[in-house]
């Protein structure tokens, strides 16, 4: 199986859903659990310059990815967002989709749907900050520890049974 880049990251095992031209991985600082990404396997900056075959992919797998992931987290909804460029917020100039279980209650922005926009915007231009070279280093948002590869690699694992 071919490597699968998160722009220059190499984010194979994260992966837990593959297409012919997208994938999912699960995340390295989850805003909730369950906290995903879809992404085209072509790394592009913009929505506008993926062509309309990625576009039907990328936007196929984020709901496919979604229902299973609704489905393991036993959630009631999922927020989906895109931050299409860099004055949107987008930090990894790679199109890539955040999906969100959400809960009526016991959510972590319960009362305060919409402040989960913002939690995004943070975590993506931090996440610009703190990228090397050599190494993916992460804000310092105390509410959302970095987990481990084998972390993201056991709910990669985890999350493939919802597929087969």
């Amino acid at each position: 199986m071919s490597s699968l880049l998160f722009s220059t990251i190499d984010v194979t095992r994260q992966a837990f859903y593959r297409s012919a031209l997208s994938y999912a991985i699960v995340n390295l600082k989850p805003i909730v659990p369950g906290h995903v990404l879809v992404i085209p396997t072509r790394p592009v900056e913009r929505l506008a310059d993926l062509t309309q075959d990625e576009v039907s992919s990328l936007f196929g797998t984020a709901q496919k990815v979604g229902n299973a992931i609704e489905s393991a987290y036993k959630a009631d909804a999922l927020t989906m967002a895109c931050q299409d460029g860099k004055a949107a917020g987008q930090s990894i100039p790679h199109v890539h989709i955040h999906i969100l279980p959400r809960r009526f209650k016991g959510d972590r922005f319960e009362g305060a749907d919409d402040n989960i926009y913002p939690a995004i915007e943070r975590a993506e231009i931090e996440l610009a900050k703190d990228i090397q070279p050599e190494a993916l280093k992460v804000d310092a948002d105390e509410d959302r520890k970095p987990r481990s590869l084998e972390e993201m690699e056991n709910e990669a694992n985890w999350l493939r049974s919802f597929f087969n």
